[in-house]
């Protein structure tokens, strides 16, 4: 079956189950400073309750690693975790390489129906190599290669994502683990693309997680999991293209409006449903790689300079608008 044809069907599944799309193309690619968080000042009202303190202004080099979890017993939920690392930045992440001094912020991200982490590898490993730890759980009906495939399973993915953050978190003081005393585990945001952007809304909704300071959502939707944002404030930052052929604009933008929070939403007039997430070059990724980072680096490390950076790496190329409300 051809890609394209395979994508359709994915795309007929979802309008039928009234869920989400999925990652159909793939093409993975790529990959300091010690961070500095000061609890030095209180969030204003409009900003992250995150204390004030700055991010990192150099690049890390990248180590990766696998954890395998399993949710109930009947969950399997195998963890692909990017971390800052020692040694030369701008090669490709290095299997168990010892972590960089520091305190890092965490990111969970959710893979796309028909996805797998290492999809989005030219994305995440930017976000890891700025000064985070992404941490990406490979769910166990709607990833490929999975089985049992079900759509409908979308809609146990935001206790995945809980159950899974339990467990990275609990790194930081596992004796001898090489992530030990290196999470700041009260930074912690949640993302996700398509099916992955419907577990992130719902870690903020019906799923609401408190321990989530931010979220982004690539082509996500809320349908199954609702639009009643619950808890303390988290800025959230939409990702959208305009010519989405799965999830639809308005159908993103909807939700967005919905959010009661400091809140952006990146538009892409020329975006498709995120194909630009799965390559590894381009003014799309350049684009949405620059502006999510300089947003976790303001909500994650409380950082205020990246805040007034975010409208200028959006604004790169001229290919993206962005409906700022921050």
């Amino acid at each position: 079956m051809s890609r394209r044809a395979a994508a359709a069907l994915v795309a007929t599944a979802l309008v039928a189950s009234a869920l989400v799309g999925c990652s159909a193309d793939r093409e993975p690619t790529e990959g300091a400073g010690t961070p500095t968080p000061e609890a030095t000042a209180t969030a204003a009202p409009s900003a992250p309750a995150i204390p004030a303190g700055s991010a990192p202004d150099g690049t890390f080099a990248l180590g990766v690693r696998q954890l395998k979890l399993n949710r109930d017993g009947d969950r399997p939920l195998p963890v692909t975790v990017w971390y800052p690392a020692t040694g030369r930045a701008g090669g490709k992440p290095t299997s168990g390489a010892d972590a960089a001094d520091g305190k890092f912020p965490v990111i969970m991200f959710s893979h796309g129906l028909g996805g797998r982490p290492d999809d989005y590898q030219a994305l995440l490993t930017r976000w890891a190599s700025a000064g985070f730890v992404v941490a990406a759980p490979t769910f166990p009906k709607t990833s490929r290669g999975g089985d049992e495939p079900n759509v409908l399973d979308v809609l146990n993915q935001p206790a995945d994502v809980s159950y899974a953050l339990t467990r990275v978190l609990a790194l930081d003081a596992r004796d001898g683990d090489p992530l030990r005393g290196r999470l700041a585990t009260d930074r912690v945001a949640a993302a996700g693309h398509s099916a992955g952007g419907v577990t992130t809304i719902g870690l903020f909704t019906a799923g609401r997680d408190e321990r989530l300071a931010a979220g982004i959502v690539f082509a996500g939707t809320g349908l199954g999991v609702g639009t009643a944002f619950a808890g303390a404030a988290a800025p959230q930052l939409f990702v959208h293209g305009e010519a989405d052929e799965v999830v639809r604009y308005a159908a993103g933008k909807a939700v967005y409006d919905k959010v009661p929070w400091p809140k952006a939403m990146l538009s892409l007039p020329d975006g498709d449903h995120g194909r630009a997430l799965l390559r590894g070059e381009g003014a799309a990724l350049r684009v949405v790689a620059e502006t999510t980072t300089e947003f976790l680096r303001w909500t994650l490390y409380g950082d205020a300079e990246a805040r007034k950076r975010i409208p200028t790496a959006a604004s790169r190329d001229d290919i993206a608008t962005l409906d700022d409300n921050l």
